[in-house]
């Protein structure tokens, strides 16, 4: 049995070389399982009974329910968070007290959102939480827990509303943007999410949505990387290049995959961040 952290986010490896019955109290976090070897049989309060195969990807139990099952020799590991970051990354301002985002099911709504969710786990256990320099950076580790948030909601059924009501697109005018996108701009050094931005304005974080693609033909997630991508392109010009990399800064700034990084740094300033740091001033 094998932890790690990566900011608010555990990442368990466990393999079992023989066959384990198991009987949990409820764990208060969302608990997604990769299964690589060998079966979970895994029981169900109120619905039938689940058994899970090597290459499935699955959420075990609701987090205020106690769970049980069978391992037989099982190889696996489980990501883990507190359930209120979905609430950062879905639910409704808070002055309109909404209901808390809950997973509604505990296989993916479908092959391809099971196939993301998968990829998305294995980068941060493969590859994040490995690299000391990335790992350790503050704002990319809230940034990957909240990609890992959006990620379990877009594979697992769920009670978040998504589209804009009626309601939601009379709170788009350009001075609620304006304040947003103020927002944003002083924060951007911080650990923010799609609910915050709404809370501070305050609308629904669907009208928040709504509002940056209408006037700006972009998600709020996108604008907030452009400006991060700025900060960290004014980083590279003015840094010591005998002592600065550049993965140390896009992890400062919340950017863990560098060759990502560098392709978006590229076509925002015509070259490459490498070639920025090397040639500053």
């Amino acid at each position: 049995m094998d932890r790690k952290w990566l900011g608010p986010v555990s990442l368990d490896r466990l393999d079992f070389a023989y066959n384990l019955s198991y009987n949990v109290h409820p764990l208060g976090r969302i608990c997604v399982c990769r299964v690589h070897t060998g079966t979970i049989e895994e029981n169900f309060i109120g619905e039938p009974a689940d058994v899970f195969a090597p290459g499935d990807v699955t959420l075990l139990t609701p987090p205020e329910l106690p769970y049980s099952g069978r391992l037989r020799q099982t190889s696996y590991d489980l990501t883990m968070f507190d359930p209120l970051l979905l609430d950062r990354v879905a639910a409704g301002a808070p002055h309109r007290r909404p209901e808390a985002v809950r997973l509604l099911g505990h296989r993916p709504v479908s092959e391809a959102a099971g196939r993301h969710l998968h990829h998305v786990i294995g980068y941060l256990r493969d590859h994040v939480v490995n690299e000391p320099v990335v790992r350790d950076a503050p704002l990319l580790a809230a940034t990957a827990a909240q990609h890992l948030a959006a990620s379990v909601l877009h594979a697992f059924p769920n009670n978040a509303l998504i589209e804009p009501t009626a309601e939601d697109r009379n709170d788009t005018t350009p001075a609620l943007l304006r304040r947003a996108v103020a927002f944003i701009d002083e924060n951007a050094h911080t650990d923010i999410a799609l609910a915050d931005i709404a809370a501070a304005i305050p609308i629904t974080p669907r009208a928040v949505q709504y509002m940056f693609r209408r006037h700006l033909d972009m998600t709020p997630t996108e604008y907030l990387r452009r400006v991060r991508l700025h900060h960290a392109h004014h980083e590279l010009l003015m840094a010591d290049r005998s002592t600065t990399t550049v993965t140390a800064v896009a992890a400062r700034w919340g950017f863990a995959h560098t060759g990502r990084f560098a392709v978006l740094y590229r076509q925002a300033y015509g070259q490459s961040p490498h070639v920025t740091l090397r040639n500053n001033t």
